[in-house]
């Protein structure tokens, strides 16, 4: 079978090419960084399978950059049968540059024009047979979107890869080009693969070839000594860069004629005025989060309740009056609720929960029908699909944020807040470029921690690692979504979508504090340079939008029937039975006893032994049932919930009955209830998450990050009790901080922790 291999830009639409190529369910995202190890798939189109190998985006073949590495090996060492280059045909002369690099490899190449939908639509015309002639290789317009000239593209890369090809280069005519020359002969002799492409990487001064070619570098360095004139004393790695954006230029820009004049705004350009506007760009970003997260999680849709009642003495909408037909009351329930006309979230979410319901209704009375043992209803009324069925109500909010969060990505605007965001991050010493994994984080933590690849820098690469479940994933979200539902349930005039759209930034600035502290002590150095060229906008697909959300939804529902499915089992008879192996009830149970031990730990933070009847544990075994799969707590709620009296198991209404159940039953209060939740946001993440970071991490060194996140997220849920409950404790941990920035200030600066001839004592 023939190896294809796709290489090209971040955003010039490769990974789409490869979903149609392949019908892969790779997922599709609208800014740099998304694709990190290859994804293969296979093409059936043409006379023979062909393999196709999704390599990382890159800029360049130098290694600066993991994914350039990974990209730059894969070609040179697995030798695939022809690369196909993606070129972003909007941004022709900057993508040529790699054109250019892959150009110089003993490997034939076809390049793949895509966008030429947005050619046309802006007007410009595009020469690809001027291009064609000019780079020596089949040159195809396509538009990877929309799925046209793909066939050709394919053909043409076919025929090419039973031709075979010998590398060239631009530099050829360059002032280093007789030095390249005379490098690539010694390479030859030696027979070395690829050996222009190795030669032109010496005379740049490439590491990775430098080391792995000392002699032939000792005639590249006495070139460079008896260099005159225009080369005498220069960067030739500087030299090569311009020398190929000069060829590019001169050779390959009147391929492309543009319809606007020079200096004349484009659509995109216009939108950017505002969205990364100086100072409102921020501000413009927190309100699209919040407009997400009503939207999700609300129950008053756009406050067209509350609005109604300023203006009608308090009275709003009127749909909670039941009118007795059983069929009209539950569609009712779907749309409608006490606060006025649901959100697309809570309608979704009171018809999934509808369902299980009944679901979980039926279940019951079919237990009850054959009889079946106490034990056995039980387990599977309570633990199994007590605990599923509870966390399966909260998949269609969860998908929901899935969606709009896609649509944000794919429509070219999350990397403009990379881009707004850059500004910020580097005062506290990050740049923009880690805002990308890091916002994937509000998607799944797993992904976010692999695409930390993407940045050059270990120590950034780490601290990134470290924040990124304090970016809310998730499965993390039906726990805000119970417990701050439960909140507004309990205590008026608290809106639970502003409550959650709180804890979401609050755990964005706790980011960002972390960053602050580990770069001014830990992790000090220098903030890398980010450099991202933004795409144009465009409108999200249909097609993109749902794989995403196929992807994210058998994710959810596979993890719902293994991870989640067998630790409500575990749960549920750990809550049931004693150390004796007996069913007894909860306050003799081995979980009463094991979250016992941990409640003293907890109560500091407001869950712990200053709860009613003793019941500290509850919390404190959901959190640690958490650490497998954090949509586990709600389960671990539903479940014990009924083991200590709640009835109305699966009819939940809001998803949060149990939640308010269990406060009045445990007395904790919302200020414990808040300080649970951060804790629970910035603990350790799931055990897949952390198996991910551990992976990310150089050996030996992940028992820090694990330490970090405990230790996190049990000062600041002590901190976050302390200040609620109490408010003038603000005023002590104000100064706490105060002291504690002063005397990293003053140790960096050697004024303080130093002996004299400024020996380190730290």
């Amino acid at each position: 079978m023939r190896k294809f291999a796709l290489a090209g830009n971040p955003n010039s639409g490769k990974t789409t090419l490869f979903n149609a190529l392949t019908g892969s369910t790779a997922h599709v995202g609208n800014w740099p960084g998304v694709t990190v190890d290859k994804r293969e798939g296979v093409y059936k189109r043409l006379p023979e399978q062909v393999a196709i190998v999704d390599l990382p985006g890159i800029y360049s073949l130098s290694p600066y950059t993991p994914e350039e590495v990974i990209a730059r090996n894969y070609i040179l060492d697995e030798k695939p049968d022809c690369v196909i280059n993606i070129v972003d045909a909007t941004n022709l002369e900057r993508n040529l540059y790699l054109t250019t690099q892959l150009l110089e490899m003993d490997v034939p190449v076809a390049v793949a024009l895509n966008m030429t939908d947005v050619v046309q639509k802006n007007g410009d015309k595009l020469d690809a047979k001027a291009l064609e002639k000019q780079l020596g290789v089949p040159v195809v317009e396509i538009s990877a979107l929309k799925g046209t000239g793909i066939k050709e593209l394919m053909e043409r890369a076919y025929k090419a890869s039973s031709q075979g090809r010998k590398g060239s280069t631009v530099l050829a005519s360059s002032p280093l080009g007789h030095v390249i020359g005379d490098v690539t002969i010694a390479l030859a002799g030696q027979k070395v693969p690829n050996p222009l492409f190795h030669a032109v990487k010496l005379v740049e001064g490439d590491e990775l070839e430098v080391k792995a070619h000392p002699v032939e570098m000792e005639t590249v360095a006495a070139f460079q000594k008896q260099s005159a004139g225009s080369l005498a004393g220069q960067d030739f790695e500087a030299l090569a860069a311009d020398a190929r954006y000069k060829y590019i230029t001169a050779n390959f820009a009147g391929a492309y004629t543009r319809a606007k004049k020079k200096g004349e705004l484009t659509r995109s350009d216009k939108a950017d005025r505002i969205l990364t506007h100086r100072i409102w760009g921020i501000p413009i970003f927190l309100v699209i989060l919040f407009a997400m997260f009503h939207l999700t999680f609300g129950t008053d849709f756009l406050y067209l309740n509350t609005i109604v009642g300023w203006f009608n003495g308090g009275e709003g909408f009127a749909f909670d009056v039941a009118t007795g037909n059983d069929v009209l009351d539950s569609f009712t329930a779907v749309f409608f609720c006490a606060d006025g006309i649901s959100t697309p979230g809570a309608i979704l979410f009171n018809l999934m929960d509808f369902i299980t319901s009944w679901i979980g209704t039926g279940i019951a009375a079919g237990m009850e029908a054959i009889d079946a043992a106490a034990w056995a209803q039980g387990l599977v009324n309570e633990g199994i699909w007590g605990g599923v069925g509870g966390v399966l109500s909260f998949v269609p909010q969860i998908l929901t944020l899935f969606l709009l969060l896609s649509i944000l990505e794919d429509s070219g605007y999350m990397a403009r807040v990379a881009f707004i965001l850059d500004r910020a991050f580097r005062k506290f010493g990050l740049s923009g470029r880690a805002f990308i994994p890091m916002i994937m984080g509000f998607g799944c933590s797993v992904p976010a921690a692999i695409n930390t690849r993407t940045l050059a820098d270990d120590k950034e690469r780490a601290m990134t690692n470290r924040v990124i479940p304090f970016f809310t994933c998730g499965a993390k979200a039906p726990i805000l979504a119970a417990v701050c539902g439960a909140i507004a349930a309990e205590y008026t005039g608290v809106s639970p979508d502003l409550l959650v759209f709180a804890l979401y930034v609050f755990g964005m600035a706790m980011a960002i504090i972390m960053v602050a502290i580990m770069r001014q002590t830990t992790m000090r150095g220098e903030v890398a340079p980010f450099i991202m060229e933004l795409p144009a906008y465009h409108a999200p697909q249909f097609r993109n939008l749902m794989v995403h959300m196929w992807d994210k939804l058998k994710h959810y529902i596979k993890k719902a029937f293994t991870i989640i499915l067998a630790s409500s089992i575990v749960i549920w008879f750990l809550q049931n039975f004693s150390w004796q192996w007996q069913m007894v009830s909860i306050e003799e149970s081995i979980l009463h006893d094991v979250g016992s031990f941990l409640t003293w730990l907890c109560t500091p933070m407001g869950f712990g032994l200053q709860l009613e009847a003793g019941y500290g544990w509850v919390f404190a075994v959901a959190a640690v049932v958490g650490l497998i799969a954090k949509e586990n707590v709600i389960a671990a709620f539903y479940i014990i919930a009924v083991g200590i009296g709640f009835a109305d198991v699966g009819q939940s209404e809001d998803g949060i009955a149990e939640v308010v159940y269990l406060m009045g039953e445990t007395g904790i209060t919302w200020q414990g209830l808040i300080a649970y939740t951060v804790f629970n946001m910035l603990t350790v993440p799931c055990f897949a998450a952390a198996a991910t970071v551990k992976a990310e991490t150089p050996k030996g060194k992940f028992r820090y990050t694990v330490a970090f996140w405990m230790l996190t997220s049990y000062v600041t849920a002590t901190v976050v009790y302390l200040v609620l409950t109490w408010w003038w404790t603000a005023i002590i941990v104000a100064a706490v901080a105060a002291a504690f920035i002063a005397y990293v200030v003053l140790r960096n600066k050697g004024v303080i922790g130093r002996k004299v001839g400024s020996e380190n004592l730290f």
